[in-house]
């Protein structure tokens, strides 16, 4: 029974000498680790994949115009929408002039029908005054606004924008950083390890020599209770 107890306990010590034998360096390394691939597959998701497993475009807010629901920065993910069925209140993207690339996107405040069934749009930012100067075409409407996230437009702004030239190299000098500060760990936590296990090793030979020890003492030669005649 003692030796089964000290066996236990050598194995209680071994694995606390491995939990800790990965230091802090090797917990903050898995978690910025898991963090910032987290954080790219969110944003990849938002602007990249479901945009386009919808056929929605995503767009940046650039003005305050539409504060304080879209402020500058916003990204917003605009999808296609059949004119008929845009409503009162909608939030659409609406080119400036039809096929020319500058597009703003407010809310629909009033909607026209004429006399043919061609309807127009009055729109206006939720933080102007005043409605844009021009009725909006069906032909000049790009989508209506399918959700939004705020800050991440500047994101794709800036990895987008002239900041390329200069973006690639820092991000990869940071690589190699992070690549240093992991190798670097590794290493830290290899020699910790490596130290703790020849502790351990001694003191497990300490424990099974004491072990030894007390059961040799407990062994006792039987009692010869014979009696002798003669």
């Amino acid at each position: 029974m003692v030796e089964m107890a000290a066996r236990a306990n050598a194995r209680k010590t071994q694995r606390s000498d491995d939990e800790k034998s990965k230091g802090v360096l090797y917990y903050l390394g898995m978690g910025i680790s898991g963090g910032l691939f987290a954080l790219v597959l969110l944003i990849g998701a938002l602007v990249i994949v479901i945009p386009a497993i919808a056929g929605a475009m995503p767009l940046t807010v650039l003005t305050s115009s539409m504060e304080p629901g879209l402020p500058p920065g916003t990204l917003i993910v605009v999808k296609p929408i059949e004119t008929n069925d845009i409503a009162r209140g909608d939030v659409i993207t609406y080119q400036i002039e039809s096929g020319k690339p500058g597009v703003i996107t407010h809310r629909v405040t009033a909607i026209t029908i004429s006399s043919d069934g061609t309807r127009t749009f009055t729109l206006k930012g939720d933080n102007n005054d005043v409605a844009d100067d021009l009725q909006v075409l069906p032909v000049q409407v790009q989508g209506k606004l399918w959700y939004s996230v705020p800050w991440i437009g500047y994101v794709s702004n800036f990895v987008n924008g002239d900041s390329k030239s200069w973006l690639v190299p820092v991000l990869a000098i940071g690589l190699f950083i992070y690549a240093g500060f992991m190798i670097m760990s590794g290493v830290i936590t290899g020699a910790r390890k490596r130290k703790r296990a020849r502790a351990r090793a001694e003191r497990q030979a300490e424990r099974e020599a004491s072990i030894d020890a007390v059961t040799a003492a407990d062994a006792v030669d039987p009692v010869d209770n014979r009696v002798r005649l003669g």
